[in-house]
């Protein structure tokens, strides 16, 4: 059997219940693929987005209704070990991946304030730019559980403010796109299993001014400072994660100062005395 193949039987045979099973809840429980849906699956080089490709690829094949798929990776400067890295490995997996180029590190490059976040909203515009350009109606990310969770944590941590990674959103500014991550209930460590399991290496940060370093040797970043606490807080409540996650899904208005909605805010006291 060609590996590609074997690789596929492990998403829905041995990870089946971590991985498959959990991918096919987001789907189904947020209403994220429709009928004749015409999607881009993003694909940054690691594994979470190699492995999205792949579920994407078996519901495509299985699924009980017709969509169609791009798989694209948006080159914003990568290096050519990291560029080559890419291909090679949509070769290994069987997918039929367009790479288009961007000079997005070039860009920012010289920016000293925030380089991150306009590199972020950069990248994103250029991906809404070609789905525009292939009549796409969605865009596929990558983003698995722990980062919904790690995302909550820093939002309230260092941005003060209650809020989540969503499993969809509307594009504000280009209409009608929405953007949803179907590997919302997978677990990163389940991700790193599957990908050791058929021994496969991915990029772990292709970033021009963090490529020399590890993301496990990260000790600086924020992100990195939420994974650790988690740890920790893991070892004397195992359901920490979801227990955040479900907070999310239980909120109590009735016991929260204050709420946004279409960005106004409303104090408690504007119907306390109701």
């Amino acid at each position: 059997m060609e590996r590609y193949k074997e690789i596929e039987r492990s998403i829905i045979k041995k990870y089946r219940k971590v991985i498959w099973s959990k991918f096919i809840k987001a789907v189904t429980e947020f209403q994220l693929l429709k009928e004749n849906d015409r999607i881009m699956v993003c694909i940054s080089g690691g594994k979470d987005s190699f492995l999205l490709a792949k579920c994407i690829q078996e519901l495509q094949r299985h699924g009980k209704f017709p969509f169609e798929v791009h798989y694209v990776c948006m080159n914003p400067g990568y290096n050519e070990i990291n560029r080559k890295m890419i291909l090679e490995n949509a070769k290994i997996l069987n997918i039929d991946l367009e790479m288009f180029e961007s000079n997005i590190f070039e860009i920012v490059s010289d920016i000293d304030k925030s380089p991150c976040y306009l590199c972020a909203r950069m990248r994103r515009g250029c991906l809404y730019n070609k789905a525009q350009e292939l009549g796409c109606n969605k865009i596929v990310l990558g983003h698995h559980f722990n980062d919904v969770i790690e995302t909550t944590l820093l939002s309230m941590f260092y941005g003060a403010e209650v809020k989540t990674m969503m499993p969809k959103l509307h594009s504000d500014n280009f209409e009608g796109l929405e953007l949803i991550r179907p590997l919302y209930f997978v677990r990163e460590e389940d991700i790193i299993a599957w990908s050791k399991f058929n021994e496969l290496t991915f990029i772990n940060c292709a970033c021009r001014f963090t490529e020399k370093c590890s993301l496990d040797d990260d000790t600086t970043s924020k992100r990195k400072e939420i994974k650790n606490l988690i740890k920790n807080m893991r070892k004397t409540n195992p359901n920490i994660e979801y227990n955040i996650y479900k907070s999310l899904d239980n909120v109590n208005l009735d016991c929260v100062l204050g709420v946004k909605r279409n960005k106004e805010y409303e104090s408690f006291l504007s119907h306390y005395d109701d």
